[in-house]
């Protein structure tokens, strides 16, 4: 059976790109909006009879031919209904029309990642309804900021773009961004660069750029590149850097030759603007279809703590996470169900990146009826009512025609202790 497109869609305010993973080469490839462009405006509207979007709408709007939306992210985020020609849409219905007809030449997609600038819970719980309708199954549809994206691309790269730390440099016309992917040690003991994290490190507005756009002025680019210098030395100050990236539209012009000298020395650098939808795209290959181990992504939006129960699936016994280390907690609700061997309590465990030690939590289940093995079968719900409170239930359900629900239920509610000053003491 062939499998569906695994797709990486980026996001923001003004344009949208879209990569797609290529099995045969096993890499994710950009869709081109135009020749070597991979942006797409994002601009949706209506011309006569039919919809419109990116640069077509843009052009079709400039000569007055079409309605268009342009603010279309925010519409959706706030939930917005907007005018466009004689009709009333919901903003979140012209998004989801939007992705659609960008991506109409998917006919079948498997997994799709949205990556956003920030994390914003509501926004993500807007783009997975949005995925629903393009047909992907919920839990094939994820969503994640740029600086994670940015990890996941690195994970797929050679070890040795990321032995030490990884640099990403970003620029929009006026200011440069600088953010280090570095390899966390944590208190539990689990190995150097299981876990990473993406910091920003340094930001500076650079008035020298804005006379390098449109067209280039020599002596302001001279001056902007001696800035820029100077601002790279800051940050690589005391650092081992592997390698470097260079995204964003300011870099489209080349005015830092002495700066790129720079970058280069003594590691390798690499400029372009699609690694963030191709970051999304090897996010959701694996997560849906390879699920090879990969260090964990930590930032202050994920679980520092991880709740494991002692499970034996396809004969191999161990404790099980049944809510992992980087969890985001509005997205760690799950079912599932367990059969029992003969056992009066459940025993799950709290793993802290914080501390050393274990803790344990002992579930009764002396109420249960008595059965033989593997024909009690409990449904085991995990609910979180915020990021420090997570409600676990246990349910009989019965075991087929053999045995009728008892009736059993017991709730266990666990106090973590939250992300806020945990995830900085992360070094």
């Amino acid at each position: 059976m062939k499998r569906g497109h695994i797709i990486g869609i980026e996001l923001n305010e003004k344009m949208c790109q879209v990569s797609f993973y290529d099995e045969e080469l096993k890499e994710p490839h950009t869709m081109e909006a135009d020749a070597d462009n991979y942006q797409i405006p994002l601009v949706i509207g209506r011309k006569g009879g039919s919809w419109v979007y990116g640069k077509e709408a843009q052009k079709e709007a400039a000569v007055g031919n079409a309605a268009c939306v342009f603010d279309l992210l925010n519409f959706a985020k706030n939930q917005e209904l907007v005018q466009l020609g004689d009709k009333t849409y919901e903003g979140i219905w012209l998004l989801s029309m939007f992705i659609q007809l960008v991506l109409k030449h998917y006919e079948s997609i498997e997994a799709i990642a949205f990556t956003i600038p920030v994390m914003d819970m509501d926004l993500a719980q807007i783009l997975k309804s949005v995925g629903q309708k393009l047909g992907v199954e919920k839990e094939h549809i994820y969503v994640q900021d740029y600086k994670e994206s940015f990890c996941y691309y690195m994970f797929y790269q050679p070890k040795e773009l990321w032995q030490y730390e990884a640099a990403l440099f970003y620029c929009d016309k006026n200011t440069v961004k600088a953010y280090m992917l570095r390899k966390l040690k944590t208190a539990f003991g689990k190995g150097y660069g299981n876990f990473v994290a993406v910091d920003e490190v340094a930001s500076a507005e650079m008035e020298e750029l804005e006379e390098v756009y449109p067209v280039l002025n020599v002596d302001k680019a001279r001056e902007a590149d001696e800035a820029f210098k100077c601002f790279i030395q800051g940050v690589f100050d005391k650092r081992l850097i592997s390698s470097v990236f260079l995204t964003g539209e300011g870099f489209e012009n080349n005015w830092y030759p002495n700066s790129l000298r720079t970058l280069c020395n003594g590691r390798r650098a690499f400029q372009g603007n699609n690694l963030y939808s191709k970051g999304a795209c090897y996010a959701a290959y694996n997560r849906a279809v390879e699920r090879q181990e990969i260090p964990v992504y930590l930032d202050e939006t994920k679980m520092t703590e991880q709740i494991c129960l002692k499970l034996r699936v396809k004969g191999v016994e161990k404790w099980y996470p049944i809510v992992a280390w980087g969890t985001r907690w509005y997205e760690g609700d799950r079912q599932f169900e367990i059969l029992l061997e003969d056992t009066e309590d459940i025993e799950i465990h709290i793993e802290s990146l914080e501390k050393k030690e274990v803790e344990a939590i002992r579930i009764s289940m002396e109420e249960l009826p008595k059965r033989g093995n593997y024909t009690l079968r409990l449904l085991v719900s995990v609910v979180f009512d915020d990021e420090k409170t997570c409600r676990i239930t246990w349910k009989d359900v019965g075991f087929g025609t053999f045995f009728e629900p008892s009736g059993f239920w017991t709730e266990t509610v666990i106090h973590l202790g939250g992300n806020h000053g945990q995830f900085n003491s992360l070094s």
